[in-house]
């Protein structure tokens, strides 16, 4: 009785295994990936430089006239750089943000706004003696705007705001403020 337990588990497994990839592979055809650079000035003479990787599943819904929303996953690699009263004048930042863009669906420059809120992991939290954000795991969240445009979509433009805090997890928890312009590149 066992064993045959132990081959009807086993059976389930390929059959589920299978139609996830089946499934999966026909979600691929739809998927959009892209290269993401920004540049950013933050507070407390703080400058940043994101590279980012980005997956557009083709989740759309709610399509209001022209415009819809659709979900966006990014991925990212940032450098920190401050020359101001530095302990560390030099931080590495990575992370992942889910985002929710609503946009144009048609035309050659199609217009959008987005927001999201993700999670960072910074290699310090303390710039100067000054300033510290407390904990090396922070949150982030932003709002932007942007273009996407040519022919196949594949150039984005635009401009984000984002804040970094540790969401109160541990005090003093100032946060710091990003203004960043970002160019992408889909494939």
């Amino acid at each position: 009785m066992g064993n045959r337990k132990n081959a009807l588990r086993g059976l389930a497994l390929n059959i589920a295994c299978a139609a996830a990839l089946l499934g999966s592979s026909g979600l691929a055809a739809a998927d959009q990936f892209g290269v993401q650079v920004a540049g950013g000035l933050g507070e407390h003479h703080v400058k940043k430089l994101d590279l980012g990787l980005v997956w557009d599943p083709d989740l759309t819904w709610w399509q209001i006239g022209d415009w819809h929303f659709a979900l966006i996953g990014e991925a990212h690699v940032a450098w920190w750089h401050t020359n101001k009263g530095n302990v560390h004048e030099n931080i590495g930042e990575i992370g992942v943000t889910p985002i929710i863009r609503f946009i144009r669906g048609s035309g050659a420059i199609r217009p959008f706004i987005e927001a999201g809120a993700g999670v960072r992991l910074l290699s310090s939290p303390r710039f100067s003696s000054t300033f510290t954000l407390s904990t090396a795991f922070q949150f982030a969240d932003m709002a932007g705007l942007g273009l996407q445009f040519g022919d196949h979509r594949q150039y984005q433009a635009g401009y984000r705001f984002q804040h970094v805090s540790n969401g109160g997890i541990k005090e003093p928890n100032p946060g710091i403020n990003f203004h960043q312009l970002y160019l992408q590149y889909n494939f």
